[in-house]
């Protein structure tokens, strides 16, 4: 059983930065692509950034350049550095990790004030 927990979300204000932190248990070396999507008020669960384990990274449209994601293998841990937010990066972010299905973590919130 695969176990996914966020950290790190809170309030921020706009061009300020946040690090949020997935701790996974469980078997997840073979986990082809872990990585962050986000819910935000009135849209569609939208992806953020994903990495997969050959290190391929990708990333949405709106990010511009401004997170970057990482994995530690020994920790454990999927990081996203996010930098310059903005109001609109508001939302839950939610931490993914996909083996023979699709694992998911609860959501931590992220607020920006513009």
């Amino acid at each position: 059983q695969v176990q996914l927990v966020e950290s790190g979300g809170g309030l921020v204000h706009a061009g300020e930065s946040l690090r949020l932190s997935c701790a996974a248990s469980g078997d997840i070396n073979s986990a082809y692509a872990m990585g962050w999507y986000r819910q935000s008020p009135g849209k569609q669960r939208e992806l953020v950034a994903r990495i997969t384990s050959g290190g391929v990274t990708s990333y949405g449209d709106f990010v511009e350049g401004r997170f970057t994601i990482s994995r530690d293998a020994v920790k454990n841990t999927i990081d996203l550095q996010m930098n310059s937010l903005k109001s609109e990066d508001t939302g839950v972010y939610l931490c993914y990790a996909m083996i023979y299905t699709t694992y998911w973590g609860r959501g931590i919130q992220v607020t920006v004030s513009s």
